[in-house]
């Protein structure tokens, strides 16, 4: 057993809705979440710019005492995921290949993806499904970067954030998905407005309980799990802490135990 926390990282709150998850799949793990939204977006940011703020957050888990480091972020997986494999010296999960493993599983022959504008021009997806397999699965893509203001901003729930869903998935109707993954963190605190937009007929993956699973299988496979009762889940942000807090009321319940204002010392 493992006492350690596990550490985790998003360019704002879409980590939120991967450390929900953990927290009801893991409920003795306590967890160290970063959500860097001093410099939100990251999805319009270049891959070296993105690197060198992942790079920074993960050595910042790492000096906190982490066991693990989970890239509760796309735009991170993609551009950042092998770098700080071999920069930490603690075990480095990202959310793109569980994903394409869970739209697999759903037997779709088209699968749609949605997902930051870097995350889209990039292919994270695209290629992580085509290495998984060698049936001819279609990939529909489509950036969508404006929803994740929408959750930043708190206005999920509104007829501004059915509207801009409404806008940004219009291009993929027509298109034949029947699988579509949310290829952003923030995505899933949109899944009403998602399911009113494309029907009932259209599968939604959330990368978020492949992750997970993920994670389990590392930490059994290590002898790393924390079977304890006692968490503790510490949020930091390079933002404003009352944003961040915003976030936790809202889509943790407030179940966390304390929230700070951190500044990354990211090297050039």
């Amino acid at each position: 057993m493992d006492k350690r926390p596990i550490g985790m990282m998003d360019s704002g709150l879409g980590g939120l809705s991967v450390l929900r998850v953990l927290q009801r799949e893991m409920p003795g793990e306590s967890l160290i979440f970063v959500g860097d939204q001093g410099h939100f977006p990251y999805g319009t940011k270049s891959q070296a710019e993105i690197r060198q703020l992942a790079s920074a957050i993960g050595r910042f888990l790492q000096e906190k005492g982490a066991k693990m480091m989970v890239i509760a972020c796309n735009t991170a997986t993609a551009a950042a995921l092998p770098t700080l494999q071999k920069q930490l010296s603690i075990p480095v999960i990202g959310v793109i290949k569980p994903g394409a493993q869970a739209a697999l599983a759903s037997g779709a022959q088209t699968i749609g993806v949605i997902g930051t504008e870097s995350t889209i021009k990039n292919g994270a997806y695209d290629h992580a499904i085509k290495g998984l397999t060698a049936a001819n699965i279609r990939v529909v893509s489509q950036a969508a970067q404006p929803l994740v203001s929408i959750v930043e901003h708190g206005q999920t729930g509104t007829t501004t954030a059915q509207r801009t869903v409404d806008q940004e998935l219009a291009p993929l109707k027509g298109k034949g998905v029947q699988t579509l993954i949310l290829g952003c963190t923030h995505f899933p605190f949109l899944r009403k407005e998602i399911e009113h937009t494309l029907g009932p007929a259209v599968k939604l993956v959330d990368p978020a309980f492949e992750t997970v699973k993920h994670v389990q299988t590392a930490l059994k496979v290590s002898d790393g799990e924390n079977t304890g009762r006692a968490p503790v889940v510490e949020l930091y942000t390079t933002g404003k802490t009352t944003d961040l807090v915003n976030g936790a009321q809202l889509w943790l319940g407030g179940q966390y135990d304390s929230c700070s204002h951190i500044d990354l010392e990211v090297t050039r």
